[in-house]
Parts: C-alpha cells; sequence; structure tokens
C-alpha cells in the first residue's frame, strides 16, 4: 500500500514536471513568434516610412525648385531684361507648381484627419451629373496632353443623393485623374453613371491604361503606398488619391470597388446610396440622413 502510494505520487510529481516544462516550452515558443511577427511589422513599417519621405521629399522639393528658380529669375529682371511673353511664361509656371504644391500637403492633411476621425462633411442634395460634367471639363486638357480620349455618359434622370459636392467633386478628380495618369497616349478614359435599386447610384471610371494586379490594388488603396515605390517610378504622386476617395465615398455611406487586368485596363466603381439611405459620418459620430430637410 505505501510503496503504490509512493509510486503514485511520484508519477504525479513527474507529470507536474512535465506539465510545467511544456507550459514553459509552449510560452517561449509563442514569445518567439510574437517578437518575430512585431520584427517584420517594424521592418514593415520602417520600409513603409522610409519610402514616404523619399515620396514626399521628391512631391514637394520638384515643385519648391521650379517656384524658386523662376520667382529667382523674375526678382532678377533688372539685371536681366526678360520680354512680356516670358514673364508670362514664367508667371504660369509658378502657378501650376505652387498649385501642385498645395495639393500634396492638402492630401497629407486630409489622409490625417480622416484616419483621426476629425473629418466633417456639409452634407446637402446634390446632382451627381452636374459634378461629374464639371471633372471631365477640367480634365480635357490634361487628356489631351497625355494623347487619350476622355468622355463621360451620363443619363439626364438620375435621382439627387444627399452628400457634400466638394468632396465628391475631390473623389471624382482624383480617380479620373489616376486613370489619365496611368493610361498610355492613345487609350480612352469613360465615365459611366447608372441607377441603382432604391435609387442608389454606381458612378463607373474605365480606362485601357496598365492596370494592376489584386496585390497591388491593395497596396494602392493603403495610405502613401506606391505600387512602384523606386525611385525611376514612371508616374509621380504620393500614394494618397485612392485611399482619400476610398475614405470620402465611405463617409457617404457608400462602397469604392476597383476591378483591375494587367495591361487591360482598370475600372472603379463608386457606389452611393440614395438621398433617403445615406449616412454621413461626422466626426465619430454616425448621423443618419433621414428626416434631414433638403
Amino acid at each position: 500500500m505505501l510503496n503504490g502510494a509512493l509510486g503514485n505520487n511520484k508519477s504525479n510529481s513527474l507529470m507536474s514536471e512535465y506539465a510545467s516544462l511544456l507550459g514553459d516550452a509552449i510560452l517561449r515558443h509563442r514569445a518567439r513568434v510574437a517578437e518575430h511577427t512585431a520584427r517584420v511589422e517594424a521592418e514593415l513599417a520602417s520600409k513603409v516610412k522610409s519610402e514616404f519621405i523619399s515620396n514626399m521629399s521628391h512631391e514637394l522639393r520638384t515643385p519648391l525648385n521650379t517656384v524658386l528658380g523662376f520667382s529667382k529669375i523674375l526678382a532678377d529682371h533688372g539685371h536681366r531684361k526678360l520680354n512680356e511673353a516670358e514673364i508670362i511664361e514664367y508667371a504660369g509656371l509658378i502657378n501650376d507648381a505652387a498649385g501642385h504644391l498645395l495639393s500634396v500637403i492638402n492630401d497629407i492633411l486630409d489622409i490625417s484627419k480622416i484616419q483621426s476621425g476629425r473629418y466633417t462633411l456639409d452634407a446637402s442634395q446634390i446632382n451627381v451629373n452636374t459634378i461629374l460634367e464639371q471633372v471631365v471639363a477640367q480634365h480635357q486638357d490634361q487628356a489631351k496632353e497625355a494623347g487619350l480620349e476622355i468622355f463621360a455618359r451620363l443619363p439626364k434622370d438620375l435621382p439627387p443623393v444627399r452628400g457634400d459636392d466638394h468632396k465628391l467633386l475631390q473623389v471624382f478628380n482624383n480617380l479620373i485623374s489616376n486613370a489619365i495618369k496611368f493610361t498610355e497616349p492613345g487609350g480612352q478614359v469613360a465615365i459611366d453613371a447608372l441607377r441603382l435599386a432604391e435609387d442608389g447610384l454606381a458612378i463607373l471610371i474605365r480606362d485601357s491604361g496598365i492596370g494592376m494586379s489584386e496585390e497591388e490594388i491593395n497596396i494602392a488603396l493603403t495610405p502613401f503606398g506606391q505600387v512602384d515605390g523606386s525611385r525611376t517610378r514612371w508616374r509621380e504622386g504620393t500614394g494618397l488619391g485612392l485611399p482619400i476617395a476610398k475614405s470620402l465615398v465611405e463617409l457617404h455611406g457608400g462602397k469604392l470597388e476597383i476591378k483591375s487586368i494587367q495591361g487591360r485596363g482598370t475600372e472603379v466603381a463608386v457606389l452611393l446610396p440614395s438621398r433617403h439611405h445615406v449616412s454621413i459620418v461626422q466626426g465619430r459620430e454616425l448621423v443618419t440622413g433621414e428626416g434631414v430637410p433638403l
């Protein structure tokens, strides 16, 4: 009896020790996995940060150098007489560069406010056709310079939506500018508007450009992400246009969806709810559009 009891105690002690060792081994393994994951995430964040700083440095310095260079030429007008045509040309270049610089800074501020939940929408009843016609007209010259054809097919009977016209104008400006930027000469950019169920709208922006893979789409939708982050990338940009457009559409209670095939083109769909179903986000509070006077 005594030997049996001692044997059982010894067996229980060994089992407890084995369980303790096994538990310690599992905890050490989990700690190593967590450490490895944290290291990989830190390295990825560092790489994204480095690429962002590099891209921002280029995006900010290029227009700033233009402003400084041509403004110095104008300032030295007393030493080197410029003719009227040169003055007009240099002033125009300074204005374009300053506008680009302001756009980059606004993008950075916008994505910062969106991520912090401090972005607000000034909601009213709006006609999407009016916004799209304005955006297409604004991009005609850009498309012509790029050797592209741009056109819109907009039904006249589209229902109004409730939202912020300035923010939706920014959305379509970003999307159409991207479509032109990544479409080679001889291509097309088409804008279609369709009525959905319950008076919702779908705005489709299609291009015959270089297209993207699924992985590249995910990168493009990530703030500061660059599909080609190298210094030799053939298209400039901050990597903020698509993330800002997606966030603004979602603030309107809508969705932004992208379908793309490499070498064949991209389709971006902006899906907006009707004015009776839209929810407008102000800060972090959700305010329903129902019952609000138009």
